[in-house]
């Protein structure tokens, strides 16, 4: 895989050890990276750095990575990031995508999944990987899921599920049309 010479990165994780091995990894595939362990040092490195991409962990000690995605993208718009999390869920997965992010990953993760997932544009990083690197399903997928259980939950009533995901009805009605994301090997 070729990887521009010169991709800026920005890696905010509270974990040290993570971020010095990710960092690292990422450095041997040709990336600048800065490192941020808090949202406030994020934020200031996303002003100043002008990075193109960030991975940003869901935990940051007390604060909330979520919360910090749409403050990201207002410090830098056009900012691709990558939600990592070793409490993977539907519910999170949706709420990541809702607030900006453009992929998310559960941990443990290698740097080529991370990798892939910055430089791969809106196709979902599973797509390519094989069944035992797979640990997420495709956030489409998990999108799709979660819709489909609150459907349920309110007996098929478009309006009310609608209502309920935060969506216009149009827009979950197109969603609805759409068949379902299939996972490799299914």
């Amino acid at each position: 895989m070729n990887q521009p010479a010169a991709r800026h990165v920005l890696l905010i994780d509270d974990d040290e050890v993570f971020s010095a091995v990710l960092a690292r990894a990422l450095r041997a595939r040709g990336f600048d990276v800065d490192i941020a362990s808090n949202g406030s040092d994020a934020l200031a490195v996303a002003r100043n750095a002008e990075p193109d991409s960030a991975v940003l962990d869901l935990k940051l000690g007390a604060e909330n990575g979520l919360a910090l995605i749409p403050e990201l993208l207002a410090a830098r718009p056009g900012l691709r990031i990558l939600l990592l999390t070793g409490y993977a869920s539907i519910a999170t997965a949706v709420e990541a995508i809702k607030r900006g992010a453009h992929d998310y990953l559960a941990k443990p993760v290698d740097a080529d999944q991370v990798v892939h997932a910055l430089l791969g544009g809106d196709e979902p990083v599973a797509a390519e990987c094989t069944s035992a690197e797979l640990h997420t399903p495709p956030l489409k997928r998990l999108e799709w899921e979660h819709i489909q259980r609150v459907l349920a939950e309110c007996d098929g009533n478009i309006s009310e599920a609608a209502r309920r995901l935060g969506l216009h009805r149009r827009t979950l009605q197109r969603k609805l049309a759409k068949r379902p994301v299939r996972e490799k090997g299914a």
